[in-house]
């Protein structure tokens, strides 16, 4: 009984004419793995999902694409793994381009879709092996067991799919996309519906591949983890790519910090004097918030205490934080709108 899935068992499209010709690769774009120019699109139904993006992605790093729902993540990297056609501009991966040599780019990507669409009634053994055989791969036991083994999979290699939890099946899916030794994974959304202690191993998972040389390409809903892993971060909103830096210069240049302070005694309200001071007072009257600007050449805390002392106010504790990554995210894709 033929037990693949029709996506697996699709025949290979024809080479286009001229594949050959450009199947050699650009070395201008050598210190990039993934470069993007100009990509946009537009569907038939005139929604247009992309809008001239711009975008290099460097080897051996971990990026996080960020974007509330809709915003174009899935659509972006749907053009660079060759599953969805752009209307304009250009995708090189690792210098080739995807469409004229889609074979070599195609080789050098594995993608690890939102959807856990896979064979039920397949084991895991199989079907991470015929995965591999997909791109003319030779038989590898040696690295499938590898990857089976990295993804705490081993013990399951018999197991038929449909009889793992959802987190393992997700497990399946990255070393799927895995078993033909790509340069560059693609990880939409890779632990949604996951529980804690299995996102963290994911994260520890990610970890190693990028030790290893793979270039990891996230996008997610948890903040929380392009902060904990990401070396730069991109956050793009409808079709437009708002922003992209390194995630500490990120934090750095657009984060805030907060100088709270636990009062001696409960004010009803910041007096007249403090007026023109970045002050917020908690509902129960015990603590000033002072929000400054991390880049500014005076932070003006010294004034603020003075003043307040001046004003009869006192504080018995004071402490400091900084903007998270997640408020500097909703900040953008609100100036966005």
């Amino acid at each position: 009984m033929d037990t693949h899935t029709r996506a697996e068992r699709r025949e290979p499209v024809p080479e286009p004419q001229g594949a050959r010709a450009g199947a050699q690769p650009d070395t201008a774009a050598a210190d990039a793995v993934v470069r993007i120019s100009g990509l946009s699109k537009t569907y038939a139904t005139g929604f247009r999902a992309l809008e001239d993006v711009d975008l290099e992605i460097r080897r051996g790093e971990i990026f996080a694409l960020l974007g509330p729902n809709g915003a174009g993540k899935t659509t972006l990297i749907s053009i660079v793994c060759g599953i969805v056609n752009a209307s304009a501009g250009q995708v090189l991966v690792d210098g080739y381009d995807t469409v004229t040599a889609y074979r070599e780019t195609r080789s050098r990507i594995g993608l690890v879709p939102q959807e856990l669409t896979t064979d039920a009634f397949e084991s895991v053994w199989n079907t991470v092996s015929f995965s591999r055989g997909l791109f003319g791969k030779a038989r590898n036991p040696g690295h499938v067991e590898k990857v089976l083994r990295d993804l705490a999979l081993w013990d399951k290699r018999n197991d038929r799919i449909m009889t793992l939890s959802g987190g393992m099946k997700r497990r399946v899916m990255i070393a799927k996309a895995l078993s033909h030794e790509p340069r560059v994974l693609f990880l939409d959304e890779p632990t949604a519906g996951v529980d804690v202690e299995l996102r963290r191993d994911m994260w520890e998972v990610i970890r190693l591949l990028r030790a290893t040389g793979v270039t990891v390409i996230l996008t997610t809903h948890y903040i929380e983890e392009a902060e904990l892993m990401a070396d730069r971060v991109g956050v793009i909103n409808r079709g437009r790519l708002v922003v992209v830096d390194e995630k500490n210069a990120l934090m750095h240049e657009l984060g805030r910090k907060r100088l709270t302070l636990q009062l001696q005694e409960p004010i009803e309200r910041i007096p007249p004097a403090l007026a023109g001071r970045n002050l917020a007072l908690s509902a129960n009257g015990q603590e000033l918030t002072y929000t400054y600007d991390t880049q500014g050449e005076r932070t003006g805390i010294t004034a603020l205490l003075t003043e307040l002392r001046e004003a009869g106010i006192h504080f018995t504790d004071l402490r400091t934080d900084q903007s998270s990554l997640e408020e500097i995210f909703v900040s953008l894709v609100q100036e966005g709108k």
